[in-house]
């Protein structure tokens, strides 16, 4: 009998459940899945005798749930549904006479799973259990699946999900584990604090867009998008889907040093070049060879620091302060900006030559007032690993009809304040904090958008033009205008 497990993800309890089930069930195939795939991933399954749904909610398309359970029981199909919450009551007989149900509501899962197939579970219980101090084998294979379920998010491996659990049924130590997994985990350590969640069609574009350009390794991005936006984020992405994945990732906020250090900073200097200089020191385009170097805040680079700039990207090679031997690198350079660098470029504050050498390809960072669908999911994200709930309708609703001027990074940070402050009724949280930073952004707007009607047409037009991606004819649709009237701002 051929047997295929389905668990869900986020929570160890899933995973938990099903390494008992493997434990009972030794050459069952194991998925992870939502509940919204469920309906339609049952429709299109072929090739097992027996279907084990662990946790996994009956609250996706319930009509085509139902005929997918039909279906396979027509084809003898056994499809098995152990939960430790009761089936909800909306769920209509054709879905509950074409499961064999078994439920145990009076603990977790990974209890529901065990009692079903009588296999002890207290080995790996404490995994379920956040306030549990873990023993370090145990906390080893969290961090494990915590690294499966970010590459699956972000890299849809869904194999890796599986293998994990596999190890976890196993009681297999880390020297099992291959270094692949090993590699995973330590990605995941580094970078799985910044993923960009939600389900928008904005945020399909944008990962459509970057899917496209990472793996052309040697092409230059620039990323454009307001503080908050998560900037930084996108070149990690690029970068960790390239071919360059395994190399160094350097970041740097050129805003974050005096200029006068800025070339000692890019290319190092030897011993002795200069007072206090006792060690030859790398620059960061040396740390990156090979590998993807992000300079955030491109805007703020002075003019003089712009020309150190352009020499290294028009030849690929530089010389450290007080050596004159050159060293050739190979770099992927991403930058980022909040500023209109057009703009800059007319004022004489940026160079045209140094923009050009960067904007190869641009990406735009999506400002989350353009997105707010995906506020629910984003915020869930921090109050799941929290609380392990989800916040109420009401408490998303609330925090929709906010703009957050401060992106992505004010939302956390207004989380972070209702978990600290124990303030649940978010429109109570959003009055308060709405009232610590009146005069904030409207201060900001208010410099940024001239008095003068004509000197403000010609700024809303340039920033929708930025905005999409230098495309004068979605410029022309967005703004309901002629494409000659959009150039006419552009040359002004």
């Amino acid at each position: 009998m051929k047997t295929l497990i389905l668990t869900g993800w986020f929570w160890e309890d899933y995973a938990c459940a099903a390494a008992i089930a493997l434990r009972k069930i030794k050459d069952a195939d194991i998925l992870g899945i939502s509940t919204r795939r469920l309906p339609e991933y049952l429709m299109e399954l072929k090739g097992y005798d027996e279907v084990v749904i662990l946790g996994v909610g009956l609250i996706g398309d319930p009509e085509l749930l139902g005929n997918a359970l039909e279906n396979l029981k027509k084809e003898q199909v056994k499809v098995r549904w152990i939960s430790s919450m009761e089936i909800p009551e909306n769920i209509g007989g054709t879905v509950r006479k074409n499961l064999d149900i078994y439920l145990k509501t009076d603990g977790s899962l990974t209890e529901a799973v065990s009692a079903c197939f009588d296999i002890p579970c207290k080995d790996i219980l404490p995994l379920t259990k956040q306030s549990v101090k873990l023993a370090p084998a145990l906390k080893h294979y969290r961090e494990l699946l915590d690294a499966a379920s970010y590459y699956y998010r972000n890299y849809q491996d869904e194999a890796a999900y599986g293998k994990a659990i596999r190890h976890l049924a196993n009681g297999d130590p880390e020297s099992r584990w291959s270094e692949t997994e090993k590699n995973m985990i330590e990605q995941c350590k580094r970078f799985g604090h910044r993923e960009i969640q939600g389900n928008s069609p904005v945020v399909k574009a944008l990962h459509a867009r970057i899917d496209l350009i990472a793996p052309k390794e040697r092409a230059r991005v620039l990323i454009l998008g307001e503080s908050g936006t998560g900037k930084e984020t996108i070149a990690l992405l690029v970068h960790s889907k390239s071919p360059r994945r395994d190399e160094p990732f350097i970041a740097f906020n050129c805003a974050s040093v005096n200029p006068s250090l800025l070339e000692d900073r890019f290319f190092g200097h030897e011993k002795g070049a200069f007072t206090g200089a006792n060690e030859l020191k790398r620059g960061l385009f040396e740390m990156a060879n090979g590998g993807t170097l992000f300079l955030d805040e491109i805007g703020e680079l002075p003019l003089e620091a712009q020309g150190l700039l352009l020499r290294v990207l028009e030849g690929g090679r530089f010389t450290r302060i007080g050596d004159r031997e050159e060293i050739s690198v190979d770099v992927r350079l991403i930058t980022a900006t909040n500023r209109n660098l057009p703009a800059m470029v007319r004022e004489g504050k940026f160079r045209e030559d140094l923009f050009h050498r960067l904007n190869v390809v641009q990406i735009h960072a999506p400002a989350l007032r353009e997105r707010k669908e995906d506020i629910g999911a984003i915020a869930n994200s921090t109050w799941l690993r929290e609380f392990r709930k989800r916040l109420t309708q009401e408490q998303i609703n609330a925090l929709q009809e906010y703009d957050f001027p401060g992106n992505v990074r004010e939302l956390g940070n207004l989380l972070e304040r209702a978990i600290v402050l124990e303030e649940y009724d978010f429109r109570k949280l959003l009055r308060e904090h709405k009232a610590t930073i009146e005069g904030l952004f409207s201060a900001e707007t208010a410099q940024e958008y001239p008095d003068e009607l004509d000197e403000a047409v010609k700024f809303h037009v340039n920033r929708v033009y930025e905005k999409n991606n230098h495309n004068l004819s979605k410029t022309a649709e967005v703004l309901k205008t002629a494409r000659n009237t959009v150039r006419k701002y552009l040359k002004k």
